[in-house]
């Protein structure tokens, strides 16, 4: 007869998946301003603010680009007016055949329809007169170098990320092996020792104690807040800086969440899974993130336990999973031993 702990086994595979709902609520961007969209990608968009500053308050509530080409030719059904809205050749040409005097009319009809914004394209300059129509508005109007589908492809990118839903969570997001790892755990429980420890491994830091989190196309991106990169807490020892101690290699901006991992304590050791075949997911952001549960405890090398579970996590993304070829050999084996006949 098969012993009791191969029934567990068995047992414990066919009911493997359940999940965690322990994270906070996400933030939910519903608009941002033109003034945040301005300073923010100022740089990245080369960006320049040709009208007055007024108007810098209006609100983005889509994060996409439109081009107001039908708008100007006084045709507004379906107009996107809650979008940025962009100049390029097209609509430039256009304006530029126009009477002087239509031109404004069509401009001002498009600067009344409660627009965030406008951007002109490659460079180019908009007769004196529309930008007189866009002060008297108060629409903001800028220029960008950028040919229009670059800039519209950019443009749209950094606005979906503007928008996307984002928490925060406490503990140390680290990159090890290619894997992202959120390692949580509460207060003293060794999460930015732990970190040292990945680090001399070879991992990478990306955010400690602070951890921020954005959904983007679906998947779970994890960052530092603004100031805090590459900087870890070490008790004891006060602010270390990754960079200068174990090179600029050691940070990563970013990192696609992979595996949560929670540092239990060690009164906590009879509860941790000891076979991996139970499978544990926690909800981040609408994603089912593996979640593991490691003990700790003086003299464990928690460092090491933790690159293991990266490593496990990497062999199952490649189709791999040791639990679950021990359970099939187990089945086997009480598949055969229940075949042989009755001594």
């Amino acid at each position: 007869m098969p012993e009791h702990g191969e029934f567990f086994y068995a047992f414990t595979l066919t009911h493997s998946r359940f999940i965690l709902s322990s994270m906070p609520k996400p933030r939910i961007v519903t608009s941002i301003t033109v003034a945040d969209f301005f300073e923010t990608h100022q740089e990245s968009l080369s960006l320049e603010l040709i009208t007055d500053r007024q108007g810098l308050e209006r609100k983005i509530e889509q994060p996409a680009i439109n081009r107001p080409g039908l708008a100007l030719a006084d045709f507004f059904s379906y107009f996107a007016n809650k979008r940025v809205q962009i100049i390029g050749n097209s609509e430039q040409a256009y304006l530029e055949q126009l009477a002087p005097s239509i031109r404004e009319e069509r401009f001002r009809k498009l600067c009344e329809q409660k627009i965030p914004c406008i951007v002109v394209a490659r460079g180019n300059e908009l007769p004196a007169g529309l930008i007189a129509v866009a002060n008297e508005l108060s629409v903001p109007v800028m220029r960008s170098p950028l040919v229009t589908m670059k800039f519209i492809n950019k443009a749209t990118l950094r606005l979906e990320t503007d928008f996307a839903p984002s928490i925060s969570l406490h503990g140390c997001m680290m990159d090890i092996r290619g894997i992202g790892v959120l390692i949580m755990g509460k207060s003293g429980s060794g999460k930015s020792e732990t970190a040292v420890g990945l680090l001399e491994r070879g991992g990478a830091l990306v955010a400690d104690d602070l951890v921020r989190v954005r959904s983007i196309n679906g998947k779970p991106i994890s960052f530092a807040p603004e100031g805090a990169q590459g900087y870890l807490e070490m008790r004891g020892i006060g602010i270390i800086n990754v960079g200068n101690l174990y090179g600029l290699g050691a940070i990563r901006p970013e990192k696609r969440l992979d595996l949560v991992i929670t540092l239990k304590s060690q009164a906590d050791l009879n509860n941790v899974d000891r076979t991996g075949i139970t499978r544990k997911t926690i909800d981040v952001l609408g994603s089912d993130i593996p979640h593991v549960e490691i003990p700790v405890a003086a003299g464990r090398d928690t460092a090491r336990l933790i690159d293991v579970a990266a490593l496990d996590h990497q062999l199952r993304l490649l189709g791999y999973d040791m639990a679950e070829e021990f359970n099939n050999r187990l089945m086997e084996r009480m598949a055969k031993q229940s075949q042989r006949p009755p001594l």
